[in-house]
């Protein structure tokens, strides 16, 4: 049971960090397409999002280490 629980919060991750980045590619596509900066899609709501993910993921570990 806690193999298939296990699972299915891997499945829930993927699939929410696949449609963060779609979302991000639509961003970044669309900024293209209108002649935008370049740091407009990172300004963006999933560009926001990806960039707290990653100055937040090591700030936890690190935390969760002491």
């Amino acid at each position: 049971m806690d193999i298939l629980l296990g699972l299915v919060k891997l499945i829930a991750l993927l699939a929410a960090a696949a449609m963060l980045g779609h979302w991000f590619l639509a961003e970044v596509k669309k900024t293209k397409a209108t002649g935008g900066a370049w740091y407009r899609p990172y300004i963006s709501p999933p560009g926001i999002m990806i960039i707290c993910a990653i100055v937040a993921i090591p700030i936890i570990a690190w935390l969760m280490d002491k």
